[in-house]
């Protein structure tokens, strides 16, 4: 049943100015809440058809407000690393020079002072690659909690109480396997009557890795002494598994280049390598059938050449199978005549780094015995022989001394700086017979780099700074780049110049700060440490580019929200007077008519 409220005559103007007067009082609270908080409203349901834009700019703006938050915590990292990255470069550039001014001044007594300041400048490179940025190790790539460099005593010394050994171990059996059990670069010397034959190591592993290999040869322009060398051929190579390996299984296997030289290349095992793919091979359905497309990857490297070497862990025991032993070159110099005083054979012999060295021996009419660069001429082809021999002997021991010990020394290191924390994957060590390198990764050496192994540096850390926009910022200690700088630093820091008595052994620092020097001389292109801290420049601008961009952004969003979120005080505060003199002028006229009466109007 429908009730229909009394109604009396006059009453519906007082209702309405009621109403009014209530509209208005709601009117002037809403204005002073807006003057006091600034927002038009306190839900977006208050804010009508203007709240999906209000919705669509505060997420744009929460955004933003993300990505100038990465950006600004990355920006100290990537300062950081591309401080750490130049210090190391400056510390590679003083050893540079130092070396480079001693070599060309010759200063026979400055050695102990090199020695001191690549090991001061090791010690600073440590420390520059040991950075923090808040807790976080910059060069550990994605393990940003451990330190990533062993200590420079441990690097140098190993860990005696834990078994492991350091660099100044394998140095002294890099050496003790390149110059061989008589001490001259692992060469079969024998004379004949006025015969003299030298012959390479005829073990086809050893050939393939250490002391020296026999390249050129000149004889006396006067007569009375022949030479003939006959190349050598070198055996053939396969790789070998003892299982197949698991996808992603890494191995390591070294070549040897044309120039002599050797290149070590770190490979992954995978069930479906990517299309032209460089650095990984195919499982086959066995471990014979794997092996061959690790043979066919290796072939389409640029530059490599016949395997010298191979190491992985066991398993799946990855080595090498020298299936035939190819033939050491040999040289053979007979005396047919008597030269003459003056007359000079030179011996070239090249090394497992890609350097030569070249022994010149001189006839005069006498000379010590213990000489390594001039002969007596005997009084006949047989005596002069005999003292020829013994020459040849003394000077092939005073470079297995110097140049090979250099060459050994400065191999070593490198090995050491390619040890990784991966399985299989640790420094190459000399083998049990001293004929070549281990195939199974040992155990008893110092991993140097304690962090992540990833084969993509940069991409272990990326920050996000835009909606599909990403810059990578991770960095890793064994890069190469700074491997070499780290093995060419503690190369020197490692060795003590002098000989058996304590005099200088200039002959052998020279050696040695030549090949250093030449390590860490810039390379051409932008594999350098240069190129590092190009990669960090490049990714600071990158990142100063979308913190320009995100606060623009942000800057646009937030305008966007003027009259829909938020409120002009200004204007508020006027509408505020304007309503509030509004307010009181009804509030009197309506006292004024609610006191009105027939005896008030008459009076």
């Amino acid at each position: 049943m429908t009730s229909i409220s009394a109604f009396a005559a006059g009453t519906y103007r007082f209702d309405r100015q009621a109403s009014n007067l209530t509209s208005m009082k709601g009117q002037l609270d809403d204005l002073s809440r807006q003057l006091a908080t600034g927002r038009t409203a306190e839900t977006y349901a208050g804010l009508g058809a203007g709240r999906a834009t209000s919705l669509s700019a505060r997420a744009g703006i929460s955004a933003q407000d993300g990505y100038l938050a990465a950006i600004t915590s990355a920006d100290t990292r990537v300062k950081l690393t591309t401080a750490s990255l130049t210090q190391l470069k400056t510390l590679n550039d003083s050893a540079r020079s130092n070396l480079n001014g001693l070599l060309t001044s010759r200063v026979q007594a400055l050695p102990a002072t090199s020695v001191q300041l690549a090991d001061n400048n090791l010690s600073a490179a440590i420390d520059a690659l040991n950075q923090q940025a808040g807790d976080v190790y910059v060069f550990s790539g994605r393990a940003t909690d451990t330190r990533p460099v062993a200590s420079r005593e441990t690097i140098l010394n190993g860990d005696p109480a834990q078994g492991l050994d350091g660099l100044k171990d394998l140095i002294a059996e890099q050496k003790a396997a390149d110059r061989g059990p008589d001490g001259n670069g692992r060469l079969t010397q024998a004379l004949a009557g006025a015969d003299i034959t030298l012959t390479e190591d005829g073990n086809a592993a050893a050939r393939a890795n250490f002391g020296f290999s026999l390249t050129g040869v000149t004889a006396p322009a006067g007569g009375g002494i022949t030479a003939a060398l006959t190349a050598g051929t070198p055996a053939t190579t396969n790789p070998a598994l003892a299982e197949n390996p698991t996808d992603g299984t890494r191995v390591r296997v070294a070549v040897n280049l044309p120039d002599g030289s050797q290149a070590t290349y770190d490979l992954t095992a995978r069930t479906t390598p990517a299309v032209g793919a460089t650095d990984s091979f195919a499982i086959g359905a066995d471990a014979a059938e794997t092996a061959a497309n690790l043979k066919t990857l290796l072939k389409g490297l640029p530059g490599a050449g016949n395997l010298a070497s191979a190491q992985s862990a066991s398993p799946p025991g990855l080595s090498v199978d020298f299936t035939d032993d190819g033939s050491p070159a040999s040289l053979a110099l007979s005396v047919t005549g008597t030269p003459k005083a003056g007359d000079a054979l030179t011996v070239t012999l090249a090394l497992h780094d890609g350097t030569t060295t070249t022994i010149k021996l001189t006839a005069r009419s006498s000379a010590d015995a213990a000489s390594a660069n001039t002969f007596a001429i005997g009084a006949n082809p047989d005596e002069t022989a005999a003292n020829l021999n013994q020459t040849l002997q003394n000077a092939l021991k005073t470079a297995a001394g110097t140049d090979l010990a250099a060459s050994s020394t400065t191999r070593a290191s490198t090995n050491f700086f390619e040890g990784s924390p991966t399985a299989g994957l640790a420094p190459r060590r000399v083998s049990e017979d001293g004929n070549g390198y281990a195939a199974t990764a040992g155990a008893d050496t110092v991993i140097w780099y304690k962090g992540d192994d990833g084969t993509d540096p940069r991409g272990t850390a990326t920050v996000q700074v835009g909606t599909s926009r990403t810059v990578a910022i991770g960095a890793q200690a064994n890069e190469a780049a700074i491997r070499k700088t780290l093995a060419g630093l503690a190369a020197v820091a490692a060795e003590n110049f002098t000989d058996a008595t304590g005099a200088v052994d200039t002959a052998r620092f020279n050696a040695t700060a030549e090949r250093v020097s030449a390590a860490l001389t810039p390379d051409a292109d932008r594999a350098g440490l240069e190129g590092l801290v190009t990669d960090f420049g490049l990714a600071s601008s990158g990142m100063a580019n979308a913190k320009s961009i995100a606060t623009a952004t942000k800057t646009t969003l937030e305008n966007s929200l003027d009259g829909i979120d938020t409120v002009s005080t200004q204007e508020v505060a006027a509408k505020l007077v304007s309503l509030q003199t509004q307010l009181q002028a009804s509030y009197k006229v309506t006292s004024m008519l609610s006191e009105m009466s027939l005896v008030n109007y008459i009076s």
